[in-house]
This record gives structure tokens, C-alpha cells and sequence, in this order.
């Protein structure tokens, strides 16, 4: 049984939240001491956190950062903002996907549901390794090396470049990358895909590869 971490100071929006995902089976906390939102985190080791944005103390993106310090749980944003920066600002903070309030119970148990497996599954029995211009991914234990050098990616990121990589040479188009990593590209901002398409790209130029993804206007995106 999977747990979540709900992360909301909306006592009512917390509770049926919590109650929605019990009735799909998931275990779930609920933090109310909102200077402990790390200590929470530490103590009980969820599988997702559920991250609201305007909270006491500290924002959201402050906890986030404090989680990505030392996991790569996977994060989902709720909130009631949701201008493009917000957006920008939670991908860039390291969250993996963005769910605006108001929104409908049944869409977040979905993308709960499609990011666990994308999480925990898709690499499972899977031993392989692609070597391409100078990087290696290892499907086997999720890593990357660029130039003899190990890089940190997040999951939107790997997964990414696993898609790319695993069909260099072909151009893939923005929808086909989209479904892809979130399953149902209709409850994802196309922003959100040009975001991680730009922090991939930025990683590897900074491990010392250049133009490794390229942009086919129209088209998509390519590893030629």
C-alpha cells in the first residue's frame, strides 16, 4: 500500500483529499504542524507528497527544495495559483507534475496513480544500458554519465532522456513525448514539457556535451 503525504493547510481540502485516497486504498498523512513539514517527510517516508504552495511558514517550493535535498519521491503541486511562473518555478523546484485548483477528485487519483507507476515500475526487469554521443543511461539502476561524469536528473528529466535516447535518430513530436511521461496529456500544461526539455538540456551542456537535443520547429525534438 502506497502512502501519501498531503501537504495543505485547508483542514476541508486536506480531509477529502485523504478520504478520496482511502477509498482507492492508499494510506495517507496529513501534516499539520507546518514547521515540521521536513521532520513529517523524514518520519513517514511517503511514496508521494501532495504539495501545496501557499502554506504557513514557509512555501511550498522552500519544502520541496528541503525533500530534494535527499529523495527523488515524486511531488505533485496543488494550489490555487496558476500563472505560467508558478508553474515554472514548481517543474524548476524539482516537483513532477502541477494540479490547479479547483479540481476534480477522480483527475488527481489518476495522475497519483500514473506517476507512482512511472515512478516505481517502468524500469522493473529491465537491464539496459544506451550509449549515444558521449552519454550512458542505465535503465538497470537509473543512472546517467555524461563524459565519465554521473549526473542528477529527476524523474521527468530520466525518463525523458530515456525516450530520446532509446530513439535517436527519429523525431519525436511534443504530443508523443507528452504522453509518454504523464500518460494523459490532456491534465498537463504543454509549458510543463518545454520546462524539463530546457533543464535536461541545460544539465548536459553543463556536463560538457552541446546541442544533444535538438528542436525541430513543428516537428519536436530529436537526438540526431
Amino acid at each position: 500500500m502506497s502512502k501519501i503525504m498531503i501537504v495543505e493547510d485547508e483542514a476541508v481540502i486536506r480531509q477529502l483529499i485523504s478520504e478520496e485516497l482511502q477509498k482507492w486504498q492508499f494510506e495517507t498523512f496529513g501534516t499539520t504542524d507546518f514547521h515540521a513539514v521536513f521532520d513529517d517527510f523524514q518520519s513517514q517516508a511517503p511514496q508521494l507528497v501532495l504539495l501545496d504552495i501557499n502554506l504557513p511558514v514557509y512555501d511550498g517550493f522552500y519544502w520541496c527544495q528541503k525533500i530534494r535535498e535527499v529523495s527523488k519521491v515524486p511531488i505533485i503541486f496543488i494550489s490555487s495559483r496558476n500563472t505560467n511562473m508558478d508553474m515554472i518555478m514548481a517543474m524548476n523546484m524539482g516537483g513532477d507534475d502541477f494540479v490547479t485548483k479547483p479540481f476534480e477528485l477522480d483527475v488527481l487519483v489518476a495522475k497519483i496513480n500514473a506517476l507512482l507507476r512511472r515512478s516505481y515500475n517502468y524500469v522493473e526487469g529491465s537491464q539496459e544500458t544506451f550509449a549515444h554521443n558521449g552519454l550512458i543511461l542505465n535503465v538497470d539502476n537509473s543512472s546517467v554519465e555524461i563524459n565519465g561524469e554521473l549526473v542528477d536528473l529527476s524523474k521527468n528529466e530520466y525518463r525523458l532522456l530515456y525516450i530520446l535516447m532509446k530513439n535517436h535518430g527519429k523525431i519525436l513530436s511534443r504530443e508523443k513525448l507528452l504522453r509518454a511521461l504523464w500518460d494523459d496529456e490532456r491534465f498537463v500544461d504543454d509549458n510543463t514539457l518545454t520546462v524539463n526539455i530546457n533543464r535536461l538540456r541545460r544539465k548536459i551542456e553543463q556536463a560538457g556535451v552541446h546541442n544533444y537535443i535538438e528542436t525541430k520547429v513543428g516537428q519536436g525534438y530529436i537526438v540526431p
